[in-house]
């Protein structure tokens, strides 16, 4: 496709685009802002706005910086209504500020949650003078005012209504609380769900909720009930939440208003890594819903993993887009996958739109696990991700080679699907993807723009301790083998380079209040473990602490199980372990993270470049490698792509034509979030978060407004 015929169907795009929204009731603003979470219903992260040009992106200036107070991760996408940003700090606490100036209007600080999660971003609904922000903290959804963020005290209890009020009695003492914003249908707003990827996590059941009072409205159930459609995908009690949980939303959801669908991709069902107790599909985990976005009800759905035994879960709301495909108009949605795969579907009726084949895969050598003898595959586009790891494709670039190549041998790697094993196998594409939650952006032409990383994880299926190992514990120590050794170590040495810290000495690090409230609220990815009674509490905090255990009343019931009966399985993954090198880089060879230009009207590639670096390599001498990156890109109609998401903490604007990059700056810390544009009184600002930590970047509080001098703004 030449620019031509590119620009053409921009310029068709913009008038359907015009007249759609002049002849649609929103109950969203629809302005020259960033309205909604990914700048609106579809999830496409785009903007036709296009003073910032590639002649003059390279002036670009902080216009603004606006300090938070909240230092850590922040992984929102700021939303800008009438003349305002509102955000989230790290600490899952809302705010309004002047978006020209960053100027605050006002901002709520520490709720009675103390919550220590992340969260990607807020709702803004209004109807007549009734104009609210909804946003969550902890397992409560909030609305307040847009003015002042002042409680609505008509919407649930004091303006807030808990995220397990659809669940069943079976979410009590168990974690549930959002990261994504919901998605606004009408007087509706339908939200995603964090739980536990353990045994003990709760039911994934998708839920709407009416903004006006905070009543679930509808519940659509992920792990079926008897005479609901899936349930002999499951064993005969799984939807009692007795031996399985998760297939809930987590990445978010994209909306067609116009037909009232809203489509939904789920998680993968729990536990993550063993399913001897949860034989079958699995439906509707690891799937696309498409749902009638007023009643809950199933239009069609398409199962993207069967029988997850790896998380691959799809971790981004989908894309809403428009399609040629040998001539004919299609309104599409797109799926991107941790495993590298892109999905294109009819919209209306899930017909894909390239063919999807059912291949074989490796089977499980472990016992008790029945992996499922296929997987989908779409024939197109080809996978943004490489596939495969072999022994040729061991990092050059590594000190210890040999010794690589001895952990390669001794495990599996037969491809994306390879099941976990008890001698170890080679996760890749990884954990993380491929592509995360940041998403991909489409731009009107159906192009689809998408950073991916290309990080091997090795991981080992090993034997659970038995019930006479975990009674030789004592209280403390049992319950941290239970449920803190996957992430943390065995010695508690952590796996800093995988993003688990280590626990050793932590209490000349931290104080214990501290350490008491991330154990029951959880912190960025760390869930939260509010199961635990006070007595187990107190337990392991003086193992953690290293201290005497507590004189405890051995009477309690379940003391020390650490599960309020949660049930055992006969194994536990080693540890979420990066494929390291000694240097601690990526052990495949370079790329180690991809930015991806994708024609969704052929399937085929129109650029794939390297993205991010480490600048100590770079000064070697060393060709651009890419990294792991989170967040997603931003495109606008002057065919510029923005994107931040990089530990080397650079925000980068390339040309979406050919890949080229533009411009680069350093950003106060890295931005591990997706960027926001909008124009206000004349001028274009992008506005990006930076709140580093993650990938062991330093950490910051700020959000950052980029826009041309007075001079440049031309347009």
């Amino acid at each position: 496709m030449n620019h031509f015929q590119i620009a053409l169907r921009a310029i068709i795009f913009f008038v359907i685009t015009a007249l759609f929204h002049g002849c649609q009731e929103s109950k969203v603003k629809v302005d020259s802002g960033w309205g909604e979470y990914l700048g609106g219903p579809e999830r496409n992260q785009y903007s036709h706005h296009d003073q910032i040009d590639s002649s003059n992106v390279g002036e670009l200036q902080i216009a603004w910086q606006y300090h938070t107070g909240e230092m850590g991760q922040i992984q929102c996408n700021a939303i800008m209504v009438d003349s305002t940003l509102y955000g989230m700090t790290a600490t899952t606490q809302p705010f309004a500020i002047n978006a020209a100036t960053g100027e605050e209007y006002w901002s709520k600080r520490a709720t009675n949650d103390n919550e220590l999660s992340t969260s990607r971003g807020l709702v803004y609904w209004e109807e007549g003078e009734d104009k609210r922000i909804l946003y969550t903290s902890g397992e409560w959804l909030y609305a307040v005012t847009a003015e002042a963020g002042q409680p609505i005290p008509s919407f649930g209890e004091g303006g807030r209504i808990s995220l397990k009020a659809g669940l069943g009695d079976t979410a009590k003492n168990k974690m549930v609380i959002s990261n994504t914003p919901g998605t606004v249908y009408e007087n509706l707003i339908i939200m995603p769900l964090r739980l536990s990827e353990g045994t003990d996590a709760a039911l994934g059941h998708i839920q709407a909720f009416d903004i006006r009072t905070g009543k679930v409205a509808w519940t659509f159930h992920t792990i079926p009930g008897p005479g609901e459609f899936g349930y002999e995908t499951w064993p005969e009690d799984a939807h009692k939440n007795t031996v399985v949980g998760g297939a809930n939303n987590w990445a978010g959801m994209a909306i067609d208003r116009k037909r009232g669908i809203v489509y939904v991709p789920t998680g993968s069902a729990a536990h993550d890594f063993y399913g001897g107790n949860r034989k079958g599909a699995n439906l509707f985990a690891n799937s696309l819903l498409a749902l009638n976005a007023q009643t809950g009800e199933r239009i069609w759905h398409y199962q993207m993993v069967h029988h997850d035994i790896l998380d691959r879960d799809p971790p981004a709301p989908p894309n809403l887009l428009t399609v040629t495909i040998e001539g004919r108009r299609i309104d599409a949605v797109a799926q991107v996958t941790k495993q590298g795969y892109v999905f294109l579907f009819n919209r209306e009726t899930g017909e894909p739109l390239f063919p999807i084949e059912e291949r074989p895969v490796p089977a499980s050598t472990v016992t008790g696990e029945t992996a499922w003898p296929t997987q989908p595959f779409p024939t197109k586009p080809e996978p943004y991700a490489k596939q495969t790891f072999e022994e040729s494709d061991i990092s050059p670039l590594a000190e210890n080679r040999e010794e690589l190549i001895k952990i390669f041998r001794a495990s599996r790697s037969e491809g994306p699907f390879t099941p976990l094993s008890e001698n170890g196998t080679i996760i890749y594409p990884g954990l993380d993807g491929g592509a995360e939650w940041g998403g991909a952006a489409v731009d009107p032409e159906g192009i689809l723009y998408l950073n991916s990383s290309e990080m091997p994880w090795h991981i080992a299926l090993e034997a659970a301790a038995t019930e006479d190992e975990l009674n030789e514990l004592g209280t403390g120590e049992r319950l941290y083998t239970l449920n803190c050794v996957a992430c943390h170590g065995a010695d508690r040495e952590g796996n800093p380079q995988s993003g688990f810290p280590s626990l050793e000495e932590i209490g000349n690090r931290r104080d214990p209040k501290f350490i008491n409230t991330v154990i029951q609220k959880g912190k960025g990815m760390m869930p939260a473990f509010n199961k635990f009674s006070e007595n187990e509490l107190k337990a392991l905090m003086a193992f953690l602490l290293e201290q005497d255990q507590p004189e405890l009343d051995i009477k309690e019931p379940g003391l020390g199980k650490g599960s309020n009966g949660k049930p055992k399985i006969p194994y536990e993954i080693s540890g979420y372990t990066k494929f390291l090198d000694k240097n601690g880089y990526p052990a495949v060879r370079p790329p180690w993270g991809t930015l991806n230009a994708i024609d969704l009207n052929t399937g085929e590639y129109v650029w794939k470049v390297p993205f991010g670096e480490f600048p100590e390599l770079t000064a070697k001498g060393i060709p651009i490698t890419g990294s792991e990156s989170y967040g997603g890109p931003l495109v606008t109609g002057s065919g510029l792509l923005f994107i931040g998401g990089t530990k080397d903490g650079k925000f980068r604007a390339y040309n979406k034509y050919s890949g080229k990059l533009l411009w680069e700056t350093q950003l106060p810390a890295a931005a591990f979030a997706t960027p926001s544009t909008y124009m206000l009184n004349g001028r274009q600002y992008i506005v990006i978060a930076c709140g580093g930590t993650k990938l062991g970047a330093e950490k910051g509080d700020s959000y950052v407004a980029f826009a041309l001098p007075d001079d440049l703004k031309v347009k």
